[in-house]
């Protein structure tokens, strides 16, 4: 067995090495160099990390008064001592506080601020003490002799833990006066350039913790963080949550591990299972089984789910990527469009501060307007989609589209080839050919028309839904017509799955369904371009080392 050795996963160097040299020194000071727990205080309210203490009414007042002081002195003019002394006075009335963070430059001097991956707070330490330092042991022993000599130690990144009272500097900086030292965590490599983070895209999505701490830590930032990436994606996500619980939709869990490959039009990962000698494949879409349970008598049913597609990469794919898919008995694929609109709008909302207009590079996204073209439009009338001068006239639709023999698959090229990509404001696109939708229904007015739309946003399909197949022998038919393509060498034509058709059998009430890809509209949301820097921890080619093939 190969196993590396701990110096070649953290490679010696004079940094390393210095910061080992500090931790063994420091050891010898508190004990346990990793203890288990460091207890905070509640001055702010609940827990006090530094965003809470930060965001402290106590602590913002003075702030603020302070502020509105310096702005009538002259350049070099300190505040008045009486009312810095006032301020103080009420700051310390809060009583000691207790916090803990990550220092975010060296401590070459008296103060320093530490972080918590949000925000950051200001620390002060005096030589002349009182500056005690809180042991690693079961008691927690107070050594006060040797707390400026634990600070001397102590390296940028480094994970420490402070008691004191906070207090307001001669800039206005609300800080804490610290009074006693705890050591909690070794960085034992060196921080990323706290100027310029970490530049490579490559590096960042690899060692996403790192990208995380550098992006904290950096001093100039050009858009959101990385932190602000990731909590804008959350807040996306509660959003959508919250929407659907509140319309009485039911959240539930499907396998990720299916019988058959089967849902999406897809090339799936396999395994096999060992126990029951069968082959199983990473679910390429929840749908079949979401289905199942409206038959069940699941009328609004919603999963949050992880798909998997072994198929290519790119700015848009990754092969791991989340999902929201939604089933509503007794509504359509209009129903289903209008309750999605309003979905996303008020979940793009919760997400973006309350606006709904996005900046996507250079342009401007107005989740507000939604439109809705037909296909037969779209490919008809290139030019005007791209301008939205499109034919709209529901009575009298243009009907021709590009060579008046062309098959249903050579109009959904021509669509993705001349069309997709000047949709940029948020568009539905309707009516597509049956032949290329296998789950969806038909159109009451045009057998050959599904009943199903696509939304498309800055060029990128974000969600695809339709009015659901609920006619078992159709259902079967249009599988055995999806075998026949995969017998013609389509991979990603769908597979038979009795059991589904078995269970339509069983009755399933008209109903409509949605999936909406997360991935992209959280990169709409963060003008983000490449779906890696909106997955925390997006597929990579392992690392090799030095000395190993390629």
């Amino acid at each position: 067995m190969n196993i590396p050795s701990f110096d070649e996963i953290i490679e010696p160097n004079d940094q390393t090495e210095a910061r080992q040299e500090h931790l063994a020194k420091i050891a010898e000071l508190v004990g346990n160099v990793y203890p288990n727990k460091f207890a905070r205080t509640a001055i702010s309210g609940g827990e006090d990390t530094i965003t809470s203490i930060k965001h402290f009414e106590g602590v913002t007042a003075v702030e603020a008064e302070m502020a509105a002081i310096k702005a009538n002195l002259a350049d070099g003019e300190r505040p008045p001592a009486e009312k810095k002394d006032a301020m103080n006075e009420r700051l310390k009335a809060f009583g000691t506080v207790r916090i803990a963070g990550r220092l975010t430059t060296p401590p070459r001097g008296n103060f320093v601020h530490l972080t918590d991956g949000l925000n950051k707070l200001q620390i002060y330490c005096n030589k002349k003490g009182p500056l005690a330092l809180i042991r690693n042991d079961a008691e927690n022993t107070i050594d006060e002799a040797n707390g400026w000599t634990l600070w001397q130690l102590v390296d940028h990144g480094d994970l420490i833990g402070v008691e004191g009272y906070l207090f307001v500097t001669n800039t206005g900086e609300v800080s804490v006066h610290v009074e006693k030292l705890q050591f909690l965590a070794k960085a034992l490599l060196p921080m990323p350039d706290k100027m310029h983070g970490i530049a490579d895209p490559e590096l960042r999505r690899r060692y996403r913790y790192a990208d995380l701490i550098a992006s904290s830590l950096q001093v100039e930032q050009d858009g959101l963080t990385t932190r602000e990436v990731f909590e804008r994606r959350a807040r996306l996500i509660s959003g959508m949550r919250r929407y659907l619980d509140d319309n009485g939709y039911v959240e539930v869990e499907t396998p990720m591990l299916t019988p058959k490959a089967t849902g999406a039009a897809a090339k799936p990962f396999e395994t096999h299972h060992n126990a029951l000698d069968i082959p199983l494949y990473a679910r390429i879409a929840p749908e079949l089984y979401l289905k199942r349970l409206v038959v069940g008598g699941f009328e609004k049913v919603y999963e949050l789910n992880r798909n998997f597609r072994n198929e290519g990469l790119s700015q848009k794919h990754n092969p791991e990527f989340t999902m929201l898919e939604f089933y509503c008995a007794y509504m359509d694929v209009n129903g289903m469009m209008d309750f999605a609109e309003k979905m996303i709008r008020e979940a793009v909302a919760k997400a973006n501060n309350g606006s709904l207009i996005v900046n996507y590079g250079e342009n401007e996204i107005d989740f507000g307007n939604f439109a809705r073209i037909r296909m037969s439009d779209a490919v008809s009338e290139p030019e005007a989609v791209a301008t939205g001068s499109q034919n709209t006239d529901k009575e009298n639709p243009v009907t021709t589209v590009p060579g008046s023999d062309s098959t249903d698959v050579e109009v959904l090229q021509y669509f993705e080839e001349h069309v997709e990509h000047t949709l940029i404001q948020p568009t539905f696109i309707i009516d597509y050919p049956k032949s290329i939708s296998p789950l969806s229904k038909a159109s009451p007015e045009n057998p050959n028309i599904a009943e199903r739309f696509e939304l498309f946003i800055n060029g990128m399909e974000v969600a695809n839904g339709f009015s659901e197949l609920n006619d078992p022998k159709e259902q079967y038919e249009r599988f055995v017509d999806q075998m026949k393509e995969r017998d013609g060498g389509d991979e990603e034509a769908m597979v038979l799955d009795e059991d589904y058709v078995r269970a339509l059998a069983y009755g399933m009430p008209p109903a409509a369904g949605i999936g909406i890809g997360i991935d992209r509209l959280v990169m709409l949301l963060t003008n983000k371009h490449s779906i890696r820097d909106v997955i925390l921890f997006p597929h990579m080619r392992p690392e090799k080392r030095e000395g190993e093939g390629e």
